[in-house]
This record gives C-alpha cells, sequence and structure tokens, in this order.
C-alpha cells in the first residue's frame, strides 16, 4: 500500500501563491507517475498536472505558467507551487499515485481557497 499526506492548502488572496505538498508512505518503490488533481464544489474532479519518477511533467493546459510540480525522491514528497491565484482556482486539492498494476492511491485532500 501507498500512503499519501497532503499539506500546505488555505486561504490565499487573489494573485497570491501557495505550495502543496505530498508526503508519500509505505510502498513508495511501486510508485511510477504522482500528480495533484482537483475538485471545485459541484464539479467533477480534474487534472491539474503530474510527474514521472524520470521528472517528466504533464500540465492541464488551463494551468500552463502559473502552476509547477516538483518532487523530492529523498524527501519522498511532490509539490505544488501556485502563483497568481485566481477565485476559479478554489478547489480541494488531492494528491495521486499510480503504482505498478496499476492502481491508483489518493490522499485525502488539502482544501484552497482563493477570495479577498
Amino acid at each position: 500500500q501507498v500512503q499519501l499526506v497532503e499539506s500546505g492548502g488555505g486561504l490565499v488572496q487573489p494573485g497570491g501563491s501557495l505550495r502543496l505538498s505530498c508526503a508519500a508512505s509505505g510502498r513508495i518503490f511501486s510508485i511510477y507517475l504522482m500528480g495533484w488533481y482537483r475538485q471545485a464544489p459541484g464539479k467533477q474532479r480534474e487534472l491539474v498536472a503530474t510527474i514521472t519518477i524520470h521528472n517528466n511533467t504533464n500540465y492541464a493546459d488551463s494551468l500552463k505558467g502559473r502552476f509547477t510540480i516538483s518532487r523530492d525522491n529523498a524527501k519522498n514528497t511532490v509539490y505544488l507551487q501556485m502563483n497568481s491565484l485566481k477565485p476559479e482556482d478554489t478547489a480541494v486539492y488531492y494528491c495521486n499515485a499510480i503504482t505498478y498494476g496499476p492502481t491508483a492511491h489518493w490522499g485525502q485532500g488539502t482544501q484552497v481557497t482563493v477570495s479577498s
């Protein structure tokens, strides 16, 4: 099993920044892809960004240039740097890991609220 714990969410004003963290534990050697998804009230969960074990990244087109995904293998942690935040970025952000099988693992989510 893989456990994922997100942190770093909160309330931020429009134009501000936040950095989310996702710490992985358990069978981390079996992870080959990690990413962030988000779900706003009344909407479906959507892809934000993914990163492979080789540091290849992929972003939702609408978020390119504002969001950056990265990883620290020594800490088994994936980050999401979010800049120039907008009210429409308000959502619960979920960390995701895909292990060989394949199997999807999810964190509990962290709330991001962008409001003045």
